[in-house]
């Protein structure tokens, strides 16, 4: 089993950690800092508690006016060279007590951000400056440094996830708009797959908006095109018609599932099935297809709750086409299984096409 994130935090890296502090700040209080990190719910703490606590901590035992510990910080950030998530608490540190300090606040997070990303920093300085934050974000999306571009469309994403959500931008995005026109077409592949997941931010609140930008940029160059179909995958998923016009997917009239069958109909949680059907493509011309399958996953409330999978997305020629699929039922982090009955849907281009019932019962 992989490591845990949270657990990069040991103690190995507090002593690197505290070897930087102390190579600028020589009175820093080594240990009454570590001991007060590795108090007695350290242990129970998640990664993002963990990294506010740092923040606290280092606040408690610095005790430094907010310029001075942003200058410190600077020193002590870049000692050791690359990105690293670990080094979040710098940027949540300017989060923290810099609300108060917009300009050294806001070239702090440029600063850090290389380092480790100030996305989420950066969000409560656009709520309370809305107008001051943006335009810097404007500056930043023309910034020589790929990382502070990406902070630029990153950080106003309306819907980010882990972070504070920006209702304003769920309302009205214009404001985000000219940012991710000056980075859709950014040298970066790293920036421009932050535009994309910008676009379905806004596309969940303001799809119109998004299909408007999607139709504007499709078909100008290859970078462009997957920005565009990256931005629409939940328009996609929600067969919606004027998406899947725009990457042509037309009717699927002509297409008919048959032979759908589950190799166990009745299983536990834990368990896995295999499903296979066949697809006929009944035209007389090939016929480019989204085939996907919907599982109606039953909820703890007694409700389901839709989840899509994409199986393949291809150009079928006529004639019929044979799939096999398996499913795993094994509880997740992101998703926890209840008994009951359950749906596995077959789609094509946004249509359902077959469906058959299944049971989960408890391990």
């Amino acid at each position: 089993m992989a490591e845990l994130l949270k657990n990069r935090y040991n103690e190995t890296f507090f002593d690197l950690l505290i070897e930087d502090f102390q190579k600028h700040k020589p009175d820093f209080k080594a240990a009454d800092f570590k001991a007060f990190v590795f108090d007695e719910e350290w242990a129970a703490r998640e990664l993002k508690d963990r990294m506010r606590h740092i923040s606290l901590s280092l606040h408690q035992y610095l005790n430094l006016p907010f310029a001075d510990a942003i200058a410190l910080f600077k020193l002590v950030i870049a000692e050791r060279s690359g990105e690293s998530f670990e080094k979040m608490f710098f940027p949540d540190y300017v989060e923290l007590f810099g609300l108060d300090h917009l300009h050294l606040s806001l070239d702090a997070l440029a600063y850090f951000t290389p380092f480790a990303s100030s996305e989420f920093a950066i969000r409560p300085f656009i709520k309370r400056y809305e107008t001051e934050a943006m335009q810097k974000m404007m500056d930043w999306a023309t910034d020589a440094n790929f990382h502070v571009r990406r902070l630029a469309s990153e950080g106003c994403r309306p819907r980010l996830p882990w972070a504070m959500a920006l209702p304003a931008f769920k309302q009205d995005p214009s404001l985000v708009l000219p940012i991710l026109e000056l980075l859709k077409d950014d040298p970066e592949e790293y920036v421009r797959r932050s535009v994309a997941n910008n676009l379905n931010d806004i596309a969940k609140d303001n799809p119109a908006v998004t299909l408007q930008i999607a139709e504007n940029w499709y078909g100008k160059n290859p970078e462009r095109d997957w920005i565009v179909k990256h931005a629409c995958r939940s328009l996609l998923k929600q067969a919606n018609t004027r998406a899947l016009i725009l990457f042509g997917f037309a009717s699927p009239s002509a297409i008919t599932i048959s032979q759908l069958a589950i190799d166990k109909p009745t299983l536990s949680i834990g368990d896995s099935f295999t499903f296979s059907f066949c697809l006929s493509n009944n035209d007389q011309k090939s016929n480019k297809l989204r085939v996907e399958y919907i599982i109606d996953f039953m909820k703890k409330n007694g409700k389901t709750s839709p989840k899509v999978f994409q199986i393949t997305e291809r150009v079928f020629a006529p004639g019929e086409h044979l799939f096999t699929k398996a499913q795993s039922f094994k509880d997740l982090s992101t998703r926890r299984h209840h008994p009951g009955s359950h749906q596995l849907r077959i789609v094509v281009n946004g249509t359902e096409k077959a469906r058959l019932s299944f049971e989960l019962n408890l391990a």
